[in-house]
């Protein structure tokens, strides 16, 4: 370790959060990666003590953050959150219904489980209302995540940031704050927000054409082809395992054709035979390269249709890539996705726009829309392990279906322990992520694959950086800065300095990071106007949670990017009202709520 003054403890204190913000917005690491890191190099330093570099993986917030997750992962399992989605294709064909309808619900849900999780099976349901109604699906799409962010926002269990304030919150304030304790001002911030998004938010957003009725984002007829193998080709007798080999991945075989029986997604080891007519997924240069190497034969009868490409064994589905899929910065060739998974990617699009290039070394991105094709038995498993979200909606398994009662049991227990004072909602909640394990609603390998260990990594190596901006006395400077900047302001005044200062920051970096390094700034903040502490606190709990400029600032953003067609400045047209409406909303609210 390297013993530094503590004026050059504070600065380097500074230097390590400017080069880690650096690295959470260039997004080159990946954040939590990019925390961790910050972590070290301050111990390095000997600013943060060795035995407090891990300390935050026992933290109450990581302990809880992740027990909530299970949990609600747990409520997706049984059915209860698809339940509530198939009530949604009530509400009929006009914008304003279908995006009240939509907020509305998917609000109520992510009060309660992970706002990503919602999403993520409200999302098909919004689609296919698109599709239904022949509106532009960026019309549904940012209103359900933007609602989202809103339903995090009432309840202590709806968003990592309102788990982490309450841990900052001073034992003379009463201790952690409970878990409705967020729900007068969420609750005002969340209606506000609704009526905005149902009655003008949704007009401000771009309305690109729409996909037709039944169909999907991709024209299969535009760069599927169908050959045929003659009598001297040097393909007869190959396996098509042995052609994928040659040819890098450049040309996939998505379908055969063999006496007039149609083959979606042959095996890897299916023998080529004169005669065979493939259907294949190339650029026009492969194309032409296999055709003339390979003396094959266009066969001049038109570009194949979706049913020519599944069968009931074989499905062919619209999928959008999540932003923690370990698809994200990999290619399908690197990965072997068609001969070592058994999926293929027929296509891929990105921001509304196909991709047109070799898809075998497209670099994937979250929020990219990918038209895969794979065994129908295996749908569930490989949608889970790659960590994409099907834009289709699928039926939910009957068995699972039956256990909502038993779901909601054991939530709503934890909830009722919690709130009436019998348990810490970090025992509460873990227990109840337990009792979901061991009564099936959730698989222990589920818990491994499906719950964000990344935003857990994030939060543990956080909360020890934002230790050593208190401690080296930055926070007390950032806190002055604060202070001399709203010092002809009344308290209300800094007290929105302090939100706006949060909203900033949650757009560009991870919200759980914001939150983090704002606490201990709006604590030293309350500490130098001598006022509670409570409503600068709750500033930042909403701050973490107002991403609304940004696609970056939330997962929920970013996963509709693609399917809504949205490019990085839309964000702004409804997000930027958005924030001006919820700096109106909250800070009245919480000097009512919350009296300094």
């Amino acid at each position: 370790m390297i013993p530094l003054s503590p004026v050059l403890a504070e600065g380097a204190v500074f230097l390590v959060l400017a080069l880690t913000l650096v690295g959470f917005v260039s997004g080159v690491w990946r954040y939590d990666v990019v925390a961790m890191v910050a972590a070290l190099v301050l111990s390095l330093l000997g600013i943060i003590p060795a035995e407090r570099v891990f300390a935050g993986f026992g933290h109450p917030a990581v302990i809880t953050v992740a027990a909530v997750l299970i949990v609600g992962h747990g409520l997706q399992n049984s059915g209860l959150v698809a339940l509530l989605a198939s009530w949604m294709r009530r509400a009929g064909d006009r914008p304003t219904a279908q995006v009240g309808t939509l907020s509305t619900v998917i609000a109520a849900a992510s009060a309660f489980m992970n706002n990503v999780g919602a999403l993520a099976l409200f999302l098909p349901v919004a689609v296919r209302l698109a599709r239904r109604s022949a509106i532009p699906a960026s019309v549904l799409l940012m209103p359900l995540a933007f609602a989202s962010l809103f339903g995090g926002m009432v309840t202590l269990v709806g968003t990592p940031p309102n788990i982490i304030i309450s841990t900052f919150r001073p034992e003379g304030s009463g201790g952690s704050f409970g878990i409705f304790d967020f729900a007068p001002v969420g609750l005002a911030l969340t209606a506000a927000g609704i009526l905005f998004i149902s009655f003008v938010g949704w007009r401000l957003l771009p309305r690109r054409d729409p996909p037709a009725e039944g169909g999907g984002l991709f024209d299969i007829q535009e760069y599927m082809t169908e050959v045929r193998v003659p009598e001297g080709s040097p393909l007869d007798g190959k396996p098509l395992r042995e052609l994928g080999k040659e040819r890098e991945g450049d040309v996939l075989v998505v379908a055969m054709v063999r006496n007039g029986r149609r083959v979606p997604a042959p095996g890897p080891h299916e023998v080529i035979r004169v005669a065979d007519i493939l259907i294949l997924e190339a650029d026009s240069q492969a194309l032409e390269d296999l055709t003339d190497g390979e003396q094959l034969e266009l066969t001049g009868s038109g570009s194949p249709d979706r049913e020519t490409l599944s069968s009931e064994d074989v499905s062919l589905l619209e999928v959008v890539v999540r932003p923690d899929s370990p698809l994200v910065g990999r290619s399908a060739g690197s990965l072997g996705l068609r001969w070592r998974h058994g999926v293929s990617v027929l296509a891929v699009s990105r921001r509304g726009s196909r991709i047109s290039r070799r898809l075998a070394q497209v670099r994937f991105e979250a929020g990219d829309i990918l038209l895969m094709q794979m065994v129908e038995a295996e749908v569930e498993e490989k949608l889970s392990s790659l960590g994409v979200l099907p834009l289709a909606e699928r039926e939910l398994s009957v068995g699972r279906s039956r256990r909502v009662l038993l779901a909601v049991g054991i939530f709503g227990a934890a909830i009722a322990l919690t709130t009436v004072g019998l348990l810490p909602v970090t025992v509460s909640f873990s227990l109840a992520a337990v009792l979901m394990a061991t009564t099936g609603l959730i698989r222990i390998r589920e818990i491994y694959r499906e719950v964000d260990l990344a935003i857990l990594v994030l939060l543990a190596a956080m909360l020890p950086v934002g230790e050593a901006l208190e401690t080296t006395g930055g926070a007390d400077r950032i806190a002055g800065w604060v202070l001399a900047l709203g010092g002809s302001l009344p308290p209300s005044g800094t007290l929105s300095v302090i939100l706006l200062a949060t909203m900033l920051l949650t757009n560009v970096i991870n919200n759980a990071a914001a939150v983090v390094l704002m606490a201990p700034i709006a604590l030293t903040v309350a500490g130098g106007l001598q006022v509670s502490p409570d409503p600068f606190l709750m500033a930042v709990a909403v701050g973490g949670s107002a991403a609304f400029l940004t696609p970056i600032g939330h997962q929920s953003n970013l996963l509709v990017m693609g399917p809504g067609g949205y490019r990085f400045a839309d964000y702004w047209r409804m997000g930027l009202p958005l924030q001006v409406l919820t700096m109106a909303v909250a800070v009245p609210m919480i000097i009512l709520v919350w009296p300094m």
